[in-house]
């Protein structure tokens, strides 16, 4: 009897370990753009590594692994959210800045880029689903650079924005539930 349980063990061991070797490969995988595609690639971020001080909060938007962190005030709350992030290096903006506004219901006017690029594009757009901001942004200290939601849910996990940060619209809804203007951000 006890060698039965000893090899039944044995056998459950082995297998969980074949399991894994051969799973590994695809968790670890990387994209041809150096990006990987799974919640696992999302690389941890310690604020102390980017700020001085929380202050009254801190983010840091990781575009290589297309994440948003966030930390409040005392560091009890620690959040990661999926995000888009800008299509190509021209239109990612790093560096540090803070959030100067928010608003529900944002509206959005392309930029002249934008347009030059998209003639089709209209000059101004409402809130509502079709806008592109989606239900809710954080201005940044740089002209036309948002943390915002977004209606095309496909976007997020991509290189798919004009230069800002996008959410999905439950995610920043609640991101902007806990972040007061003046929250520093830094965009890496």
């Amino acid at each position: 009897m006890t060698d039965t349980k000893f090899n039944r063990r044995a056998a459950l061991a082995g297998g969980a370990a074949a399991f894994v070797t051969l799973a590994t490969p695809g968790i670890l995988r990387a994209q041809a753009d150096g990006a990987r595609r799974n919640v696992s690639s999302f690389v941890t971020q310690n604020w102390q590594d980017h700020f001085d001080t929380l202050g009254s909060g801190a983010i840091v938007c990781d575009t290589t692994s297309r994440a948003l962190h966030y930390w409040n005030s005392d560091a009890t709350d620690y959040r990661v959210y999926p995000t888009s992030v800008p299509m190509t290096d021209d239109l990612t903006r790093t560096g540090y800045t803070k959030i100067v506004r928010k608003k529900v219901g944002p509206d959005w006017t392309p930029t002249s880029n934008m347009k030059a690029a998209n003639p089709d594009l209209p000059d101004y757009m409402p809130p509502g689903p079709g806008n592109p901001l989606g239900t809710h942004a954080m201005y940044l200290t740089w002209p036309a650079y948002l943390i915002h939601g977004t209606h095309d849910t496909r976007k997020i996990g991509r290189k798919s924005s004009s230069g800002c940060i996008g959410l999905y619209n439950a995610k920043i809804e609640e991101l902007f539930a806990v972040t007061p203007i003046g929250t520093q951000v830094r965009i890496i």
